[in-house]
């Protein structure tokens, strides 16, 4: 019961974080973006993940954590994939109207549940699935105002979704299958990441914005919003492995979500962004649907715990490991919650 009480803990110390952090860095890029006229997402996105490296790096350093090797091949592929997620996240926006990126977001989650059905044989109870259905409606009353489709960007947002969902999978599967924890993973993948997209960043945000990132007139109170942005990336991170390795995808996906619907009510108390009933009611779903998750997944818990030896079992038998290492088969899932 012990170590059970100190898991728990770790989870909601671990949920804590990615919130904060994630809604501290999305109002920190608005400025940013939208206030300062710094618009080069993918870029920043770029330093963001050198800038946690360097950290972890000096971390490891100065001995705050044990550094374990994992396969190289594994590493660079897990790495190379999630770059290219966010990259393929940030064209998806840049082609697609606000409400159909919205929608892109919101398929990760029934995307990530059919993978984890198929390839991994997880079972998803109905009440899970009820209110992960509510959860969607919510989201989506609350977030999607319209849904202007073209080939390009759906081809796009199918990409970014199936990326996305392989990612977050693999975070959560390396770290239990290969025995390594949200640090040791990100600090060995984070400068593969910063790599891919410090490369092909300028060039997508160039595409996108018809600017060049470096022709881009950097003034003092840009640049203190670029080194916070960074700094706070370190956390939203670290935070995003520590979740999605205690937890499931599909649980940080559901917490994505809040994060959301966190946003739209701090645009509307900070920033004054419009707001009307909508937004309100499908907040108010969101957060049911959210509660009621939260609700059935402890029951679920629970019941594990009563029964060690059964989920112990039923786990062997129904989460058989695509070794990444020996066969060659990779199972994967990855979601950003946002692009940062």
């Amino acid at each position: 019961m012990g170590e059970f009480s100190s898991f728990q803990l770790g989870v909601i110390g671990a949920l804590f974080l990615s919130v904060a952090s994630s809604v501290s860095i999305v109002i920190c890029n608005k400025a940013l973006m939208s206030n300062l006229g710094f618009p080069f997402a993918t870029t920043l996105t770029s330093w963001h993940l050198m800038v946690t490296f360097c950290t972890l790096h000096a971390a490891h350093r100065f001995n705050l954590f044990e550094s374990k090797p994992i396969d190289m091949k594994t590493v660079m592929l897990f790495g190379i994939l999630n770059g290219v997620s966010i990259g393929l996240l940030n064209l998806s926006l840049g082609f697609n109207s606000i409400g159909f990126y919205q929608m892109t977001k919101l398929a990760i989650i029934p995307f990530t549940v059919l993978l984890e059905t198929i390839f991994l044989n997880k079972q998803f109870s109905q009440k899970i699935k009820l209110s992960l259905f509510l959860l969607l409606v919510g989201v989506g009353i609350a977030s999607i105002t319209d849904l202007q489709l073209n080939f390009v960007g759906t081809i796009l947002s199918l990409l970014a979704i199936v990326t996305t969902c392989v990612g977050q999978i693999l975070t959560n599967t390396i770290q239990k299958r290969l025995n390594v924890s949200s640090t040791q993973l990100l600090y060995q993948s984070a400068p593969f990441q910063a790599a891919i997209l410090f490369v092909s960043g300028p060039l997508v945000d160039k595409f996108l914005t018809k600017q060049n990132v470096f022709a881009f007139k950097y003034s003092p109170v840009v640049l203190a919003f670029i080194i916070l942005s960074c700094i706070i990336s370190v956390s939203v991170n670290f935070s995003t492995f520590l979740v999605i390795g205690k937890t499931s995808p599909v649980t940080y996906q559901v917490l994505g979500h809040l994060k959301t619907c966190l946003v739209l009510a701090f645009g509307y108390t900070l920033l004054h962004d419009p707001f009307n009933e909508r937004n309100i009611i499908g907040i108010l779903i969101a957060i049911f649907g959210m509660g009621l998750y939260s609700y059935f997944c402890t029951q679920e818990n629970k019941k594990k715990q009563a029964d060690p030896l059964g989920s112990q079992m039923k786990d062997k038998e129904g989460t058989p490991y695509l070794s990444l290492e020996k066969e060659g088969q990779e199972v994967k899932n990855s979601d950003k919650d946002s692009h940062v």
